[in-house]
């Protein structure tokens, strides 16, 4: 389960790419580091990432400020080993050999940051899980 690179890819999906998926990506390459391809998208874009999803990171010392939602492509699918989605069904297409998990987390969209707070860290804590699964700690 790699690319070219001998490194695991990983693939975040939810609908609007602007909340959840983006802070699955940030997590993972915060705590994976370059051990991971990361990549995210979303099944019907947003405009922009959810604010409060940029400041519940920033509380934990990430900026995602910068990122933008993109759109979800067949090829980000074929091209990744683990594709996780969030709430987007069925718009992620299925191609074999990929592992596919679904994280059933809220939605953040439109919520404040006392309702983001616990999404950001139960996401972190998945994240914490699928490294240790995928790409451990070359001295764990």
């Amino acid at each position: 389960m790699a690319d070219t690179s001998g490194k695991p890819s990983v693939l975040f999906v939810c609908v609007h790419n602007a909340g959840r998926s983006q802070m699955a990506a940030a997590w993972l390459t915060h705590l994976a580091g370059d051990r991971v391809d990361v990549r995210s998208a979303g099944s019907a874009p947003g405009d922009q990432v959810n604010p409060a999803a940029v400041r519940a990171m920033a509380e934990v010392g990430i900026d995602i400020s910068r990122e933008t939602p993109k759109m979800l492509t067949v090829d980000t699918v074929r091209s990744s080993d683990v594709c996780i989605t969030m709430g987007c069904g069925d718009a992620c297409p299925v191609f074999p050999g990929k592992r596919y998990l679904d994280w059933k987390l809220e939605d953040p969209a439109g919520q404040g940051i006392e309702a983001v707070r616990p999404i950001r860290d139960r996401i972190r804590t998945l994240v914490e899980d699928l490294i240790a699964d995928i790409a451990p700690s070359p001295t764990a």
